[in-house]
């Protein structure tokens, strides 16, 4: 992929490569805490990062932008075998918070769109918190409609917790 500019920083959009699975890891630590995210049903751990570079390494793409990580996505395309249509999913989506607001999150959605539409995606994913209003509003904003509400329980079982 080439390099983007947008509101004055220049950016180069590109598949994640091996090199940039730690800086991945890292940010998405700072971004998807539990004590942020209470209630994440998916875990934001290395075995995420690594899977989706095994498993779909065509849809991980990273921004950066002198020399820095700007942002990552992580996608994959869900392929039923009952189904006619193929869907693209995007599950983990990151941008620094230095970076936020300056057009790196459309560039790589952008990106992103354009390989699952090479891939002949017809519907794309994508899933929030009900309550993440910037992230709606950017997936509205880019076309996406229909939200549903899903409700999903939790319990906290006794015991000490390590990790937050």
């Amino acid at each position: 992929m080439e390099a983007d500019k947008k509101q004055g920083n220049e950016y180069l959009i590109r598949q994640m490569q091996i090199d940039d699975l730690a800086d991945v890891f890292h940010l998405g630590e700072k971004l998807f805490t539990l004590r942020e995210y209470p209630t994440l049903y998916r875990t934001w751990d290395e075995y995420e990062v690594i899977g989706f570079y095994t498993g779909d390494p065509e849809f991980c793409l990273v921004a950066e932008t002198g020399g820095s990580l700007a942002g990552f996505l992580l996608g994959s395309i869900v392929d039923k075998r009952n189904s006619p249509r193929k869907y693209g999913y995007l599950v983990w989506f990151g941008i620094d918070e230095k970076f936020q607001g300056s057009g790196v999150a459309e560039l790589l959605f952008d990106g992103f769109k354009k390989i699952m539409q090479g891939e002949g995606v017809h519907i794309l994913l994508v899933d929030t918190a009900a309550d993440n209003d910037r992230a709606l509003s950017f997936f509205r904003a880019r076309g996406f409609s229909s939200p549903r509400d899903h409700v999903y329980l939790t319990l906290n079982l006794p015991g000490e917790v390590t990790k937050g």
